[in-house]
């Protein structure tokens, strides 16, 4: 195991001192980063201190620090997971075999590619949330949000790590194409759709935390399976970190659906705008959004490269060693939806081909288990409506799906009938700026702004009405 040097000027464990050349590449680098978190980073509270935490060890107990930081001063650091010993490819064609302490030449261009479109992610995600602190429901939640970008810049310095320290020149140019693409830029945008979207407002912060970031989770699982040891334990650090930005974005949905069902008693109503609430059919039109978005980030139902990928030991399956398969894929077949002018079918194709729709179908199930949460606590209180995943097909824009009008319930439908529909599937502008106007910041401590329930508990033992943010 590799010593962590938490007081170098780049925490690390991959002995950066022990790199001349690379220290000073990166070192190079963080002036450029410092600039862009300046600019582009959060726009209000950079110099308020905020109850953070840092990672300064890899192991599984006190792993991190907690303490009130300045956001510019806050140590972000390079940090792989410990090296598994005789670790073997667990799968594809180099199955068996030792797994990789350098790039081999025949997979330099893919694994630097899948390198940039997951690092590309991070920054992006920061851009898109970066106002969202002005109109933060309470420090508890800003500091959360605060929480989650300091360490999606994090993650940006683990893949830029990996850039420069295993591909040259063009690694180094990639790591700085990666501040110069932002988020919804017109001339210059992020690499996936989903993170050009805005992120105008609280419910769609949560909404982005519980459905796009799970999406990472399961990309950086099948990234953690890598055959390239480096990248795996890269990404096995990185899951344990992502791990409070899902927990971010379940509560804070479950909370908004406690408080819509507690004002729906206190008025005896359906409809809570007019007593500051989100009702539960708006609410339902957000989810409805945020998931089908996050659904085209796992890409087309049948896919070359990543078939390709999986061959090659770059990117697994999440879970990939769980499995009760031959790990090769090659003769095994598997169903996948297929959208058709007369109507929605399947198709069977080989298991490697569809590589991509079983990484939807795990992210769907896990998706699942959030809803059935929030369904289950409506239940509680004798609300018999409840929240529903769409069909996969719905509001798509990648794959079999991306030329075809598909209802939440699976309909193939027509463009009249969709242009008819579209306000009872998703959010209206009038429900939107009914959101935007409960954004009102909330920064005494303990205090909660009126569209969302208090948490059930603060951070790190801290209690609810702890100063997160200091003002």
């Amino acid at each position: 195991m590799t010593a962590v040097d938490i007081d170098a000027k780049i925490p690390n464990n991959v002995d950066l001192a022990g790199d001349r050349r690379l220290q000073r590449a990166l070192e190079q680098w963080q002036p450029k980063f410092i600039e862009w978190w300046e600019e582009l980073g959060p726009s209000a509270f950079q110099r308020n201190p905020v109850y953070l935490r840092t990672a300064i060890d890899v192991g599984r107990e006190g792993w991190a620090h907690f303490d009130h930081v300045e956001m510019p001063d806050y140590r972000w650091g390079i940090f792989l997971a410990d090296q598994e010993p005789d670790r073997r490819i667990a799968f594809g064609d180099h199955k068996g075999e030792e797994v990789w302490q350098e790039v081999p030449g025949e997979y330099r261009s893919d694994l630097r590619r899948l390198l940039v479109v997951q690092g590309d992610t991070e920054p992006a995600s920061v851009e898109q949330q970066r106002h969202l602190s002005l109109t933060a429901p309470s420090l508890y939640d800003m500091r959360n949000l605060f929480q989650v970008n300091v360490e999606e810049g994090r993650h940006l310095w683990a893949m830029v790590y990996l850039l420069h320290r295993y591909f040259g020149r063009d690694g180094r140019d990639e790591a700085d194409e990666m501040l110069e693409r932002h988020s919804g830029d017109a001339d210059n945008p992020r690499i996936l759709g989903a993170f050009n979207e805005e992120t105008p407002d609280w419910l769609s912060f949560f909404m982005f935390t519980y459905f796009t970031d799970r999406d990472g989770k399961f990309q950086l699982a099948s990234l953690r399976e890598s055959a390239f040891d480096p990248l795996s334990r890269t990404c096995d650090f990185m899951i344990k970190e992502e791990a409070h930005h899902m927990f971010v974005g379940a509560t804070g949905v479950g909370r908004v659906v406690q408080r819509t069902a507690e004002l729906m008693h206190e008025h005896d109503t359906d409809d809570v705008h007019p007593f500051g609430g989100i009702n539960l059919d708006v609410l339902q039109r957000y989810l409805n959004f945020h998931y089908s978005v996050s659904l085209d980030l796992f890409g087309a139902e049948t896919s070359t490269n990543a078939a390709n990928y999986f061959a090659a030991g770059l990117k697994g399956r999440f879970q990939e060693e769980q499995r009760d398969d031959d790990h090769l894929l090659k003769t095994v077949t598997r169903m996948v939806p297929e959208a058709r002018d007369d109507g929605i079918g399947e198709r069977e194709v080989t298991q490697l081909a569809a590589l991509n729709e079983t990484l939807r179908d795990d992210y769907a199930e896990d998706c699942q288990k959030g809803l059935d949460r929030w369904n289950r606590g409506l239940r509680e209180v004798g609300i018999d409506m409840e929240l529903r995943l769409p069909h996969v097909g719905f509001h798509r824009a990648v794959g079999t799906f991306r030329d075809h009008h598909v209802s939440p319930d699976g309909r193939l439908v027509s463009d009249a009938e969709w242009e008819a529909s579209i306000d009872d599937w998703l959010p209206s502008d009038a429900e939107r700026d009914h959101v935007t106007s409960l954004m009102a910041g909330v920064t005494e401590p303990g205090k909660m702004a009126g569209w969302v329930a208090a948490p059930a508990a603060g951070i790190h033992r801290q209690p609810v009405e702890y100063e997160y943010v200091k003002m």
